[in-house]
């Protein structure tokens, strides 16, 4: 949604209807996750992507049905070995998508509220209705104390029951279906729900302004974080130096990392390789729920490290959290290289991937959690196209 936010707001602003396709399910091998958006306007004119080009040719033209009065649709695209190149979606995954219009003021205002909230930064989850008569029905979502619930599914036992979830999720800045009974019971499987959530950008922590940190900054920025840079030498940490960063700060890190908001999506990169600033800063970083805390410098430096943490009372526990020395092996020499491997190890722990070539491995490239199975079973992998109330 974020690529193509300032188009939707512009659409909403200028009272142009549109429709919007929404990936809700996938299975298998598929080019994006669910919440990838594609958007279809009265004029014909598309942004957004559901497939990366697989499908988006039939899904234009669902949109289009919907812009000219079609209710809101589900529609599946699955592949078997015989249809994988008549269809388009060649990676052999199969994937749901929510056809929804926005022709009527009302509803664009809806929509625009909620685009609002995540253009300013703002926690908010939109639930939408997958099945049955209510199909397309919204709620929206803040976290307790950000703003009222608005919008409703149709019942007030589901409003309660999806609303606990959707914050639930929000807080992970996790996305998916839920399943419910048709008051809100949990553990029946007769209305789907989709949960989108739009959680601020995760953070990434780099202390120490030196070159190494530049080009994790400029990665960092890439891969989605909201990048701070802290160190307390003036002279190096400007603007100048990290045009990419969001801020920049002078401090000493460890009174920095104390004083600022670090959540289980936050990664701490420390590159600073001296012991003044490595040790009260990691003992503050063990301290918070951080996803990842990695630390440059040799293995040298990585076991006289370790050696000092360990005078300063931290537990065994506490140091195998640190990801030292950073990165992943792939025989970097630059920042550049070295901010490559960084980002990778990253990933790999934020995904539990195993670091090792696609073409050594078998198995699927991309697992699904359980809940991204929608259907009972999923959609069947021989559908084109249809629309297929059954899976829900």
């Amino acid at each position: 949604m974020r690529d193509i936010l300032p188009d939707l707001r512009a659409r909403c602003a200028d009272g142009v209807p549109f429709a919007l396709a929404t990936v809700v399910a996938v299975r298998g091998s598929a080019p994006r996750d669910p919440g990838a958006v594609m958007a279809v306007d009265a004029a014909g004119t598309v942004v957004g992507s559901v497939s990366g080009g697989c499908v988006e040719s039939d899904v234009y033209e669902v949109a289009r049905e919907v812009l000219a009065g079609a209710g809101p649709r589900v529609v599946a695209y699955g592949i078997s070995d015989d249809e994988a190149f008549a269809t388009g979606l060649t990676c052999g995954g199969t994937i749901e998508v929510l056809v929804r219009g926005y022709a009527a003021d009302a509803e664009r205002a809806e929509l625009a509220a909620v685009l609002d909230l995540v253009a300013a930064d703002e926690p908010v989850a939109e639930a939408t209705v997958l099945s049955g008569a209510r199909t397309g029905a919204r709620l929206t979502v803040r976290p307790c104390g950000r703003g009222r619930t608005t919008g409703t599914l149709g019942a007030a036992d589901l409003d309660a029951a999806v609303t606990d979830d959707a914050r639930g999720l929000l807080a992970q800045g996790r996305t998916g279906v839920r399943w419910y009974g048709a008051r809100g019971q949990r553990r029946m499987r007769e209305v789907a729900v989709f949960v989108r959530t739009y959680a601020p950008p995760p953070r990434m922590l780099v202390f120490g302004a030196i070159d190494h940190a530049a080009a994790t900054a400029r990665i960092g920025s890439f891969l989605g974080y909201r990048v701070t840079v802290c160190d307390a030498r003036p002279v190096f940490a400007t603007r100048e130096r990290f045009p990419t960063a969001d801020e920049v700060v002078r401090a000493w890190p460890h009174t920095y990392l104390e004083s600022t908001e670090v959540d289980a999506r936050t990664v701490i990169c420390v590159l600073t390789h001296d012991p003044k600033f490595d040790v009260p800063l990691l003992r503050a970083a063990l301290r918070t729920p951080a996803a990842y805390i990695g630390v440059m410098g040799s293995r040298r430096t990585h076991h006289d490290r370790l050696a000092r943490l360990r005078a300063a009372g931290v537990d065994e526990a506490g140091l195998a959290r640190l990801a030292s020395p950073v990165g992943l092996d792939l025989g970097a020499r630059t920042p550049e290289e070295t901010a490559v491997s960084i980002a990778a190890e990253i990933i790999q722990h934020r995904w539990g991937g195993t670091g090792r070539p696609l073409g050594g491995l078998t198995g699927a490239i991309h697992p699904r959690e359980p809940e991204g199975r929608v259907g009972p079973g999923g959609p069947s992998p021989a559908t084109r196209g249809a629309v297929r109330p059954d899976s829900w």
